[in-house]
């Protein structure tokens, strides 16, 4: 389209109606992150207005989105690592593991944006009347990174190792309602449970955990996945190539590099800069920090993730239950999410399912509103005037929320003392240890499994050792309880029992806060956890 033209059309102007050299021009400016200048560059060239010249950009800007290209390297920064990182999904606990994870290795079940299952190693499924039998059918084209082929036996292998009497799956207690996995042929599979359960298909593509490894093996990043493992260094880095064999569509990276930038600062400072290309976890503070920065975005997707304090159960001060309630009620939970967290949140209360969970929520238990005169009560009941924190970035704001809730109490003549720790090797050497201490956990893809992570008795992550029969017992008759009122009433039971009595302080939902350049597209909008709920591997790509 000539010059002359373009200026005829105005505003009227369409980017699919541009010859290929003015569809180039424009796709350079978005390329190069087109600003003011760049439109007002387009609006001389062409002779259409700041409106028509800006709608032109951002139809080039969704057409570059929109066609994916193959090539690169991307560089993707988590803000936690150490030397417990594993490439072995019974060992999976932290959002390094869940990003090779998903770099190497498949789950029978995939979920989409809206968490509905698709289809991944299993082809379908189907379930007995009563959901106490699963039938999955196996992909039969798939193969191992070493050329193996994928069969049932993989399928059982790595799922009856959750459930194993021995087993030291994190996620050994969400999974106890399956009694065992069996073949059924070369590629048919069956679960059996011991109550019914119409989520699993929703948890087998939820938990960051439930990969297919080889037969007999402990993973070694050796999967079917979209990429093959060339290095990996706990605690440092790893370094993956496309896998050119992949039984879908091979993705469009020639390689990715994972690893941990454990000051959030550094993190934000880096991807500003474009040493790397995503970055997870972006502290609410650095927003405005990066939204005026060139060539690079703020990620942010409401979410059931959340942020909190343990006071540990079985030690002082967390079993004094007065000691807790006051730490409760000094918590300023609307001044957190508008000051802290920039509004990219909402008020939590004290226990871990909120809205997002659906009607799994309990919206009738009433919100635990700031009140430092409660809190003074139960302090004086308590007898107790100090008490160690030991906090350590693991979250966006978690440690501007302790310093204000340092500062409320010591207003009320209360000496909180905060031990500030690094990332590096928290959640073996600091998180349910010491008697104060901070956790942090993305989204689960139901409330039960969300409880039965944190809560149940017994479970290996539960936060603070908080051990109620009655708890243990509601999380195993709602799985197979089918009437919504009933259901809904047994969750609101459980999340009153824990506001009341587990020993957690959890004052805030947030949501998920990531970063990247803009040279980088794809990025699925899953609200599971960061950077897509770590599915981003496969699917992104890159146009510098």
């Amino acid at each position: 389209m000539k010059d002359n033209e373009l200026k005829r059309t105005s505003d009227q102007v369409s980017f699919e109606k541009l010859d290929r050299s003015d569809q180039a021009r424009v796709e350079r400016a978005v390329r190069a992150g087109f600003d003011r200048r760049d439109t007002l560059k387009l609006m001389m060239a062409t002779g259409i207005t700041m409106t028509g010249a800006y709608n032109l950009l951002l139809a080039g800007k969704q057409a570059v989105a929109s066609t994916p290209k193959s090539g690169g390297t991307l560089r993707a920064a988590v803000a936690v690592h150490g030397p417990a990182d594993t490439l072995d999904p019974n060992l999976f606990t932290s959002q390094i593991d869940y990003s090779r994870g998903r770099a190497h290795y498949n789950a029978l079940c995939q979920l989409d944006e809206n968490l509905t299952p698709q289809p991944e190693l299993a082809e379908s499924w189907g379930a007995s009347t009563d959901a106490k039998e699963w039938t999955f059918q196996i992909r039969k084209d798939v193969r191992f990174h070493d050329g193996t082929p994928l069969s049932a036996d993989d399928v059982v292998w790595s799922m009856n190792r959750h459930i194993a009497q021995d087993s030291t799956s994190a996620i050994k207690d969400t999974l106890s309602f399956i009694n065992e996995w069996k073949r059924v042929g070369p590629y048919e599979v069956k679960a059996e449970l011991n109550t019914p359960n119409a989520d699993l298909p929703i948890l087998l593509g939820g938990l960051y955990a439930l990969k297919i490894i080889k037969n007999g093996s402990a993973g070694d990043g050796i999967g079917t996945g979209p990429f093959v493992l060339q290095d990996f260094s706990p605690g440092i880095r790893s370094v993956s190539t496309r896998n050119e064999n992949y039984w879908r569509t091979p993705a469009h990276l020639d390689a990715i590099e994972i690893f941990a930038i454990t000051d959030p600062l550094v993190r934000v400072n880096a991807i500003v800069s474009g040493d790397i290309h995503l970055a997870a976890e972006i502290e609410p503070k650095s927003i405005s920090q990066i939204e005026d920065a060139p060539n690079v975005s703020v990620i942010s997707i409401p979410t059931g993730a959340w942020n909190g304090i343990c006071a540990l159960k079985n030690t002082k001060p967390g079993s004094n239950d007065d000691f807790v309630k006051a730490m409760q009620y000094i918590q300023d939970r609307e001044r957190i999410v508008k000051r802290i967290l920039k509004g990219h949140g909402s008020i939590g209360n004290d226990h871990p399912i909120s809205s997002a969970y659906g009607a799994d929520h309990c919206h009738e238990l009433p919100i635990r509103e700031f009140d430092p005169d409660k809190a003074k009560f139960h302090l004086d009941k308590s007898s107790i005037d100090s008490a160690t924190l030991y906090v350590a970035p693991v979250g966006a704001g978690i440690e501007e929320v302790c310093l204000l809730m340092q500062v409320n109490l010591a207003k009320i003549g209360f000496n909180l003392n905060i031990k500030r720790v690094p990332n590096d090797g928290y959640w073996n050497a600091i998180w349910r240890v010491e008697p104060m201490n901070v956790t942090s956990w993305s989204m689960r893809p139901t409330a039960n499994a969300m409880l039965s992570q944190a809560l149940a008795p017994g479970a290996p992550w539960n936060d603070s050792y908080w051990d109620n029969p009655r708890m243990g017992g509601l999380l195993k008759l709602s799985l197979s309880e089918l009437d919504p009122d009933k259901r809904h009433a047994m969750y609101c039971e459980m999340q009153t029992l824990v506001h009341h009595e587990s020993g957690m302080i959890i004052p805030m939902h947030l949501n998920i806060l990531d970063a990247k350049r803009d040279s980088v597209y794809g990025l699925p909008n899953n609200p599971l956890g960061n950077l897509g709920a770590s599915e981003y591997p496969e699917f992104v790509w890159l146009d510098e």
